[in-house]
């Protein structure tokens, strides 16, 4: 980690960890990391930045803030198949507070504990607001992580989990609409922790290898992200919008506010994964999936419609530059 300001102390109070892994030869504290690449495993390695004020409210709690940021970047790997093995931290920092920084790296450990990887480097450094940008590590066997080009023509599009919570969460967390008069707080607490907390799907996505002819995670909208995995596969796609799965709460939502579906299908911060399979194939339960339309080639690439080819609404996802909906 490069040199500041009473750095190397603060990364030796906060983030200086023994590896658990095996494969993780030098963790924290050297110019680099050394890893033993896995027998017989492909590296897979993403990186997603965050931005308080722009990626998760500034009032978010730091654990929080940990949580999600590792999360993401472990539903990249998810979203091809791949285990996690360690990741670099890269943090900004408006001023020190310790405070803050002893929730933050308490939130960060158990979350590196629960998904089996090791913090093993990175940098800090002064800015103007908070960031945050983690590159994960993941061990997935040759030829078979799961790309967004590959799906074919009659291919079942499915997803994980439930849809749309986070983007009730992020309305609730920033005041951008008033809740449903019928929502309960449980219901309320419940969406924003699906913002603050996602889960990647790990599990899910290391089963689906070998099943899944395309995928990715759910990062900028259902709408937004789906449509990635179609252009990539030169194809287009039919969804049943009654068939996408909703949370309890979200189903109460909508009782009160049925337009809203707009925002549950194109608001991002699932990672929650979407996956095209054969249409032949047998289903497991353990893999959490809803079947919520096809593949077809029967309009422009890219394109997505309702059940017999109602156009879809025009909003479709988040936009990075603009951190508004598209």
């Amino acid at each position: 980690m490069a040199a500041g300001p009473d750095e190397f102390d603060l990364i030796r109070r906060h983030f200086d960890w023994p590896p658990v892994r095996s494969e993780v030869a030098l963790g924290v504290g050297d110019d680099a990391a050394l890893i033993h690449p896995p027998a017989g495993q492909q590296l897979a390695i993403g990186t997603d930045m965050l931005i308080a004020g722009r990626h998760f409210p500034e009032a978010t709690p730091p654990e929080a803030v940990a949580h999600k940021a590792l999360a993401v970047n472990l539903s990249d790997l998810a979203a091809m198949g791949a285990a996690p093995l360690a990741f670099t931290l890269s943090l900004g920092l408006p001023a020190t507070d310790e405070t803050w920084l002893m929730r933050f790296s308490s939130g960060l450990r158990e979350a590196a504990d629960r998904w089996g990887c090791d913090l093993v480097g990175g940098d800090t450094i002064g800015a103007p607001r908070t960031t945050l940008s983690i590159t994960a590590f993941g061990m997935v066997p040759p030829e078979t992580a799961i790309r967004r080009g590959g799906a074919r023509v009659g291919d079942l599009i499915a997803v994980t989990g439930t849809i749309g919570d986070a983007a009730l969460g992020l309305a609730l967390a920033l005041g951008q609409t008033e809740s449903p008069s019928t929502l309960a707080e449980t219901d309320a607490d419940y969406l924003r922790d699906r913002l603050d907390r996602p889960e990647p799907r790990l599990s899910a996505g290391q089963a689906l290898r070998g099943h899944a002819t395309a995928g990715l995670d759910i990062s900028d909208g259902l709408l937004q992200d789906l449509g990635h995995m179609l252009t990539a596969s030169g194809l287009s796609a039919e969804i049943d919008l009654d068939a996408i799965p909703l949370s309890g709460a979200a189903r109460r939502w909508l009782e009160e506010r049925p337009a809203d579906i707009e925002r549950l299908i194109a608001g991002g911060d699932d990672y929650e994964l979407v996956v095209a399979l054969p249409p032949a194939i047998e289903l497991d339960p353990a893999w959490g999936l809803t079947v919520i339309g096809r593949l077809t080639d029967e309009w422009s690439d890219g394109e997505i419609r309702e059940r017999a080819g109602r156009p879809l609404p025009g909003q479709r996802g988040y936009n990075h530059f603009r951190g508004s909906q598209a």
